[in-house]
């Protein structure tokens, strides 16, 4: 059964990275995160009460919680219980598997900020960045929407292609739609806000749980790439990721941007402003702030190498498998 898994989630990479998520298929069907996106938002309305206690809301998004992984549990298990009686159904679980990971979408929202400052200037880069980050735009200059374009590269690989893989490989295709639901929901709700701090806390704890292999997988592809990208230090990722990535407000995303941030001799983090909240984070990296279109595209070559490694380390276990 676990052979089978990890070839399910070789399969969905594979795919993904070849064919992204059709924008027919789309506009016909919606997306698994916008499905699940629909059911969070209900429960937010239904169960998020604003008159209700602190403690009250906070279970109350316990319960939500339970909800999304119960309802996408039961559809994930039928959907492949149903291929599985389909001739031909492996592939298709393998179609639906390969929705899951997010490599050729980061990919080229990432490359669309560096097109856009080439070729519009900072307000087409800040335009462009607004739509992979929660920071407010116009408090960026052109090295701050570099910086902001790197930092989102990094995390997202780890939490938009590592884990969906990681637990598609642990689980099939109810693992990978799991935690599918677990960081929709935290991405959703899992805010410091008046609105969910309460009620968002269990999808953020839960959140930064099943993403820890993940982020510590992530260093790891990502500090292999840098030896086959030219212009790249290794060494300098290592010494970030060893100094910097426990630094980091979160448990997690400090791991993948410390290692990019010391491979590509930068300086990244560091305060930051979301919507009106200056957000005081540690530095990651000891490099330059003075972030470039450049460094946009080195960040991408490394990004591909990764993701390739990711990819063959999961065929070689396999290939030793058979």
């Amino acid at each position: 059964m676990l052979e089978s898994f990890v070839t399910l989630a070789l399969a969905a990479l594979v795919i993904e990275a070849l064919v992204g998520y059709p924008d027919a298929v789309y506009r016909a069907i919606g997306h698994p995160v916008t499905w699940m996106g629909r059911v969070i938002g209900a429960l937010d309305r239904l169960l998020n009460r604003p008159q209700w206690s602190f403690e009250a809301r906070r279970w109350a998004g316990v319960a939500a919680l339970a909800i999304l992984l119960g309802v996408t549990a039961i559809a994930a298990l039928s959907l492949a219980g149903t291929f599985a009686r389909w001739p031909g159904g492996w592939l298709l679980t393998m179609v639906v598997a390969a929705s899951l990971p997010a490599q050729r979408s980061l990919h080229d929202h990432v490359k669309a900020v560096a097109d856009a400052l080439d070729e519009g200037g900072i307000e087409a880069g800040r335009k462009a960045v607004s739509m992979i980050v929660g920071r407010n735009p116009a408090t960026l200059d052109e090295a701050g929407v570099c910086r902001a374009a790197i930092e989102s590269l990094a995390e997202n690989f780890s939490d938009g292609v590592v884990a969906p893989a990681l637990w598609t490989a642990v689980g099939g295709l109810a693992g990978g739609a799991l935690y599918k639901a677990a960081n929709t929901a935290d991405s959703m709700i899992g805010h410091r806000t008046p609105r969910h701090e309460a009620f968002g806390w269990a999808a953020a704890r839960f959140d930064d749980l099943v993403n820890l292999p993940a982020s510590r997988f992530s260093a790891v592809w990502l500090l292999a790439a840098s030896w086959m990208v030219p212009g790249t230090s290794p060494a300098e990722g290592w010494k970030a990721l060893l100094r910097d990535a426990g630094r980091h407000r979160s448990p997690n995303a400090g791991w993948p941007e410390s290692i990019v941030a010391g491979v590509l001799g930068l300086k990244l983090a560091g305060p930051r402003v979301y919507g009106q909240t200056l957000v005081d984070d540690a530095y990651m990296g000891d490099g330059r702030r003075e972030a470039t279109v450049a460094d946009i595209r080195r960040a991408l070559v490394l990004y591909r190498v990764a993701c390739a490694v990711q990819a063959g380390a999961i065929a070689i276990i396999v290939l030793l498998a058979l």
